[in-house]
């Protein structure tokens, strides 16, 4: 995991929400509201299977990645622990609504629910507004939104915050999904 020091491990003991940053002029590339990098992502296009791949790193880079992210197809993604191979499942991602305007997930994190029936997260937004709502039962965990500016009539999409609220859901899950969600469109 990144360090301990990092604002985005701070988010799940800190009774405050924290800010993270995406760009498209940093598309591979999690700040802080100072610019500091925080995750970095190195995405993957595998030739021989129709599997893209997405991997997380700690922006550090001191320790091995965190969290691989395989396209299993138009609808479903996997998320596993490191980048060593497949035996580390930590969650399935199901789209289970993609209408032009509203995109929904399922997210189902191994080893807590025994029923894959019922979600462990629900992701629901608006890709083209750069909206993401993250949902643990009733509570938001995290959610995305543009940088509005005050006297702003045209607002850019080209950089938007993602805010973790406290909780217990690791920041880099969070990170990995939303990338998922907006998978294509930063």
């Amino acid at each position: 995991m990144a360090n301990s020091s990092d604002p985005a491990i701070c988010a799940a003991s800190l009774p405050i929400p924290v800010d993270l940053f995406l760009s498209k002029k940093h598309p591979d590339h999690v700040t802080t509201s100072s610019g500091d990098f925080i995750f970095r992502l190195s995405r993957q296009s595998l030739k021989s299977s129709s599997i893209d791949k997405i991997v997380l790193h700690d922006a550090a880079a001191a320790a091995g990645p965190l969290i691989s992210i395989h396209r299993v197809n138009k609808e479903s993604w996997q998320g596993f622990k490191g980048d060593i191979g497949e035996q580390d499942l930590l969650f399935k991602v199901e789209r289970t609504l993609n209408k032009l305007r509203r995109t929904e997930f399922k997210v189902f994190l191994v080893g807590e629910n025994s029923d894959d029936s019922n979600a462990s997260l629900e992701m629901k937004g608006f890709p083209f507004q750069r909206s993401c709502t993250i949902y643990k039962g009733n509570t938001i965990v995290a959610q995305t939104s543009l940088m509005h500016k005050l006297h702003q009539i045209c607002v850019r999409r080209g950089r938007f915050r993602l805010t973790i609220f406290p909780g217990t859901v690791d920041p880099s899950l969070i990170v990995a999904l939303i990338v998922i969600f907006f998978d294509g469109r930063i």
